[in-house]
Parts: C-alpha cells; sequence; structure tokens
C-alpha cells in the first residue's frame, strides 16, 4: 500500500504515522530522511541538495522530486511506503503521479487528519517548557503538578515564542492555504480519506486502519 498522510501543525499527524508504520510494516518516508540518505549514500542528488543546505538555500523543486523519485525506487519501498511531508504543493503532486507511473503503481490513499482549527490552537498554545532542564509540559494534556513550576527542579515553565496565539494562528492560516489545494487534488484522483484527529489517539489510530485495511 502506498499511502500519504496530510494534516495540518498539531493534528497528530506524527504520531498516526508512526502507527501506521508499526501495523502494517512499510517504511516511513519524510521529506528530512530523504534528504539526509541521500546525502549520506552521497548520490548526485543528494550531494547537490547539500550544496543549497550548506548555504543556506532553498532546495530547488527538480532536486527535491528526484530525491523523492531515488527513496521511492529502492527495495523497501516497493512492497509500499507512507509519504509525510511530501507533496506540499500540486506541481510536486504531479510530479509524484509522474513517478509512481515509472514505478508502474499509484497512490492508494492520502489520508487527512483533519482537527478543526481551534482545537489546533489550543494544542499549539499549551505547550510549556522548564527553563532549566527543557522538559515539556501541555497545560491540558501533561499538565506540571505546580502551575508554572517544573515538577523535576522547581524552575520557571515559559511558552516558546513559536507557540503564541498570534505566531500559531499564522501557521495554521499558512498551512491551511497550502494545504487546501492538494485536499482538492487528491479529492478528484479518488482516493483522499477525511479521518477526525479531534479525538482519542486509538480512536483515530482505528479508523486509519480500518480504512488501511480495506484497500
Amino acid at each position: 500500500m502506498n499511502i500519504i498522510i496530510m494534516g495540518l501543525p498539531g493534528a497528530g499527524k506524527g504520531t498516526q504515522a508512526e502507527k501506521i508504520i508499526q501495523e502494517f510494516q512499510i517504511p516511513h518516508i519524510s521529506t528530512g530522511d530523504m534528504f539526509r540518505l541521500a546525502m549520506k549514500q552521497e548520490t548526485e542528488l543528494g550531494l547537490k541538495a547539500k550544496s543549497y543546505m550548506d548555504n543556506g538555500d532553498l532546495v530547488p523543486n527538480e532536486v527535491t522530486i528526484g530525491i523523492v523519485k531515488e527513496r521511492l525506487s529502492q527495495s523497501d519501498a516497493k512492497e509500499g511506503f507512507l509519504l509525510d511531508g511530501f507533496p506540499r504543493t500540486i506541481e510536486q503532486a504531479e510530479a509524484l503521479n509522474d513517478i509512481m507511473k515509472e514505478l508502474n503503481t499509484s497512490i492508494d490513499r492520502t489520508i487527512f487528519i483533519d482537527v478543526p482549527e481551534e482545537e489546533l490552537m489550543n494544542r499549539l498554545t499549551g505547550r510549556r517548557i522548564c527553563s532549566s532542564c527543557g522538559k515539556a509540559y501541555h497545560l491540558v494534556f501533561n499538565p506540571p503538578k505546580v502551575e508554572g513550576v517544573c515538577d523535576l527542579d522547581g524552575a520557571k515553565l515559559y511558552q516558546r515564542d513559536d507557540d503564541n496565539p498570534e505566531t500559531v494562528a499564522n501557521r495554521l492560516e499558512v498551512n491551511v492555504k497550502q494545504t487546501q489545494p492538494l485536499i482538492d487534488f487528491y479529492k478528484d484522483q479518488g482516493v483522499f480519506v477525511n479521518v477526525d484527529g479531534a479525538r482519542d489517539i486509538d480512536e483515530v489510530f482505528s479508523d486509519v486502519a480500518d480504512i488501511l485495511k480495506n484497500i
């Protein structure tokens, strides 16, 4: 089975991805993993990507797409894979379709972990970090025993700048704009499935597993 997993920040996409690869024994292929592997193996495209990254530049689309093709052509992906973080644009989605055709296969399902933006705001703005040891808490899901104080060393907890409501709201807005065209693209392809992610992790995975078992 060839799967794409999508979701806005805070939706729990990473957690569900881990459960999918454990249950179905397929490789979890993320953009970062692909780049790291290509650079480690010193492929031509990996070295090209490294040269851009070392200069602090964005890796061009054609290099990214080439690295994806290299990775999906490897033997461990022949029985299926879970793609995470790619595609991010319609151009990349169309290129992925071309890669699939060359490999005589196709994307079976695109799973979107759907959580209302209000809930995502609560999840993303509730994180607190210990100023001393770095332990992470969450005001709702994993609160400290004493408000504002680390359980381990009594140090003060703080909110990271990128977790403040204004930054989170902007991040979500950018991601919604980026994601909606891909949702429409995969709906048109007939492989898009929306999963309610605003529930217990195991309940969400139960739905995801049912979808994948019926491919």
